[in-house]
């Protein structure tokens, strides 16, 4: 799926199962990609699920190779945000997806643009699901994010653990939650770290999307 931006088209890998009816859009955290093998290894059981998802780059191909030099986009919250907005209306507006309720997964700081995009688009996005995300990063747009939200966050991350918290307190979704991870690090290297996200983030859209 190509993506139209002012500046460029964004990539995306979608994948749709059969019987799919909702869709989740996944925001990658800095320095990442639609190839990375830990979004990917989620997209998998959420397809298994029969959940349909698009793995997409939120930089052009000539701002991601730019950006391999100076790392000065990936830290660009509002850019990314605005980026995020686009994925969620070109889902809205393919005929493949446009009947699907729309669920946002956002890692690292991938999670404060999946945020902007539920407070940018209420009435569309349903769930959102940060896997040690930054929310701090979207602090000025988190109570007016509707979307179900729930935060997840390793018990061995304690910095970002702390954000997270602060986040939730300035959040006013009638849905969020927070949940700890025991024993994982930011990147969930831990055995069984990242399925215990998976399990959870699938279930957590399952809830929220159907």
């Amino acid at each position: 799926m190509e993506i139209p931006t002012p500046r460029g088209s964004l990539s995306g890998d979608l994948m749709l199962p059969r019987g799919a009816n909702a869709v989740v859009a996944f925001a990658h955290g800095s320095g990442s990609s639609r190839f990375s093998p830990r979004n990917r290894a989620v997209a998998d059981i959420l397809v298994g699920r029969g959940l349909g998802t698009l793995l997409v780059d939120l930089l052009t191909e000539e701002e991601g190779e730019r950006d391999e030099i100076t790392a000065e986009l990936r830290f660009d919250i509002p850019l990314i945000g605005t980026r995020m907005v686009s994925v969620v209306d070109r889902l809205t507006s393919d005929t493949r997806t446009r009947h699907m309720p729309i669920g946002l997964f956002g890692a690292s700081t991938g999670a404060a643009a999946a945020l902007i995009a539920a407070a940018a688009r209420p009435e569309t996005v349903r769930a959102v699901v940060s896997r040690g995300g930054r929310p701090d990063l979207a602090a000025e747009t988190l109570p007016r994010v509707r979307a179900a939200t729930l935060l997840l966050v390793g018990g061995a991350d304690p910095e970002v653990l702390r954000l997270n918290r602060q986040a939730l307190k300035r959040m006013r979704a009638p849905v969020r939650e927070l949940v700890v991870i025991e024993g994982a690090t930011h990147l969930f290297e831990e055995p069984g770290a990242l399925e215990r996200v998976a399990a959870l983030a699938s279930a957590w859209f399952v809830d929220h999307l159907s």
